[in-house]
């Protein structure tokens, strides 16, 4: 059998492969889907890739397939890894957050100001796959990102580094960074004026080292190898996909439910209503990522966030019981009980990571006496849910 497209999601804890045909077509259709744990610990990821074209081709009752083009992409081993360091922490070094988020990073780190001994030593520690500098409005401040990039380059980390802070800087940085370890990238200003974030530019530059430089796990080559196109963050493919939808559908928000983290990613611009009394400014496209909501390496910290007479009567399993059964759970559920019980576990999640995403409301008091303004994401005028996990 041949499919127009095999796309692979390496995932922290599940590989999965779905096939398409007609593909360019009026009636595009997934013809199957194969998964298999994620073979990381084994030290190869192929192994998974594998086992889940294996699975694929068991489901689609052929022995060979075929296919035109392989797409993928991963979140094996952490998936990609970055530290963030700005100037103020509501403004710049919320826009950098947004757009390493937004391109499918997993942050470890964030600073606001000079470091300091301890959070460079920290850096060390961590390890990072990208370091992104940022600070400063277009010519407004500049000390502080220079003073950080300086002693970035004294660590000699050999790490890929990103510039996205004030366009004044350019030179010095580039003096900075020059006979370095780190090969630098710079990039529009994250946040060139006051109240306006510009994250896309930060993004692409982002999966483009990703796929640059970035081998996630051991076998990972072998799949670029196979990979038509871009090799990306699966976080990023998802927020890619969730743009694209946007153009067709309108406002819409994606829960993508996963074993290692929960992430949800919305493009919307909100109400007008909402914005008036907004206080801080919110990226179109926006995800946050949830490192405590997997619901197979954090289950049982979701289980501890469940409606445990609801999971119970849902899974047919004693509340007294529930503890041992979601500790048994296998990164595949094996049975139709676990199954179930994985659903339930991933509503939890759905549901907690959605509270953490949306905004709020908040009263502020000030000269004028008290008012009401709006903190952090307005999904009142979304018009779609889309769901995806693995």
């Amino acid at each position: 059998m041949q499919a127009d497209v095999l796309c692979a999601e390496i995932g922290s804890t599940t590989t999965v492969v779905n096939a398409f045909k007609g593909i360019g077509t009026a009636e595009p259709r997934l013809t199957g889907q194969g998964f298999a744990p994620t073979s990381v610990l084994e030290g190869d990821v192929t192994i998974g890739l594998n086992a889940a074209l294996k699975n694929l081709k068991e489901k689609l009752g052929c022995g060979d397939l075929s296919w035109k083009r392989f797409l993928a992409s991963s979140s094996a081993a952490g998936g990609l890894r970055m530290t963030v360091h700005g100037l103020v922490y509501d403004m710049t070094v919320r826009a950098a957050k947004e757009a390493a988020l937004g391109a499918g990073a997993n942050i470890h780190q964030v600073t606001a100001g000079r470091l300091r001994r301890t959070e460079l030593k920290k850096l060390v520690e961590l390890r990072p796959n990208i370091i992104m500098i940022a600070g400063g409005v277009d010519y407004g401040e500049r000390d502080t990102a220079l003073d950080n990039a300086e002693k970035i380059a004294a660590l000699k980390l050999n790490i890929p580094v990103i510039y996205a802070g004030n366009v004044q800087n350019h030179e010095e940085i580039r003096e900075i960074f020059q006979d370095s370890d780190n090969r630098l990238y710079i990039v529009d200003n994250v946040y060139p004026v006051i109240d306006r974030m510009e994250v896309l530019p930060a993004r692409r530059v982002i999966q483009q080292v990703f796929e640059e430089h970035i081998v996630h796990a051991p076998g990972m080559e072998q799949i670029r190898s196979l990979v038509d196109g871009r090799l990306i963050p699966t976080p990023g493919a998802v927020m890619e996909a969730t743009r694209f939808l946007n153009e067709e559908l309108g406002d819409l928000i994606t829960f993508d439910v996963g074993g290692a983290t929960t992430d949800i990613h919305s493009v919307t611009e909100g109400s007008e209503n909402i914005s008036r009394i907004q206080i801080y400014p919110e990226p179109d496209a926006k995800r946050t990522v949830e490192g405590d909501l997997g619901v197979y390496v954090n289950r049982m910290n979701v289980l501890e966030l469940s409606d445990l007479r609801r999971l119970s009567r849902k899974t047919g399993i004693e509340e007294e019981n529930l503890e041992s059964a979601v500790r048994e759970l296998k990164a595949v559920p094996e049975t139709e009980s676990q199954r179930i019980l994985v659903g339930e576990l991933s509503f939890t999640a759905l549901k907690t990571g959605l509270h953490r995403h949306a905004g709020k409301y908040r009263d502020s008091f000030a000269s004028g006496g008290k008012k009401t303004v709006a903190m952090g994401r307005d999904l009142t005028a979304l018009n779609y849910a889309v769901g995806t996990g693995g």
